[in-house]
């Protein structure tokens, strides 16, 4: 029997595909191109799903602070504007220009982007499917640590300057 069952762990290991991991997700920049996670390889990653309408939108404000405090600590900070809780302006060119004028942001942008449901970008989706995650508003937070794996998550409430969540950067990047 214990035979029989090595063969076929062995068997179906080499057969099925391993389940993708968070590197293995692009987006498509607000400014063009592509944000491909891959390139932030050895690197604390923060994505946070943002909108423009908001009541957490001075979150923006905090997000910046905290992209330009760690950046040259490993630290990437990523916002994905997205429109499923109605909350986006109409178009990209809107979001960028709302984002530079009102809150200076320097840090990486998607373009509008759906994080939910059926059209939710893939790697929401595997947020979903293998931790369990989906944001329920907007400036929900994914921290993933320097090998692209899901560390944590908070929610809209945990601000991006707050202790709870500078302690889990902080271990992030205290890592090898």
């Amino acid at each position: 029997m214990r035979l029989f069952l090595k063969v076929f762990i062995l068997f179906f290991s080499s057969v099925v595909p391993a389940l993708p991991d968070a590197g293995e997700f692009a987006f498509d920049s607000i400014d063009g191109g592509t944000l491909d996670i891959r390139q932030f390889e050895g690197k604390a990653v923060l994505i946070t799903n943002t909108a423009s309408r908001c009541g957490f939108t001075r979150q923006y404000s905090d997000l910046e602070k905290l992209h330009q405090a760690y950046k040259e600590k490993g630290l990437v900070v990523i916002a994905v504007p997205s429109n499923d809780f109605n909350q986006e302006l109409s178009s990209n060119s809107k979001v960028k220009e709302f984002c530079d004028v009102s809150f200076g942001l320097t840090l990486p942008m998607t373009e509008v982007t759906s994080i939910r449901g059926r059209d939710a970008h893939p790697f929401y989706r595997w947020l979903k499917r293998e931790h369990n995650f989906q944001p329920k508003w907007n400036f929900y937070k994914v921290l993933l640590d320097k090998e692209g794996d899901f560390r944590t998550s908070f929610n809209s409430f945990t601000k991006p300057n707050s202790p709870s969540l500078l302690k889990e950067v902080d271990e992030v990047l205290k890592q090898p």
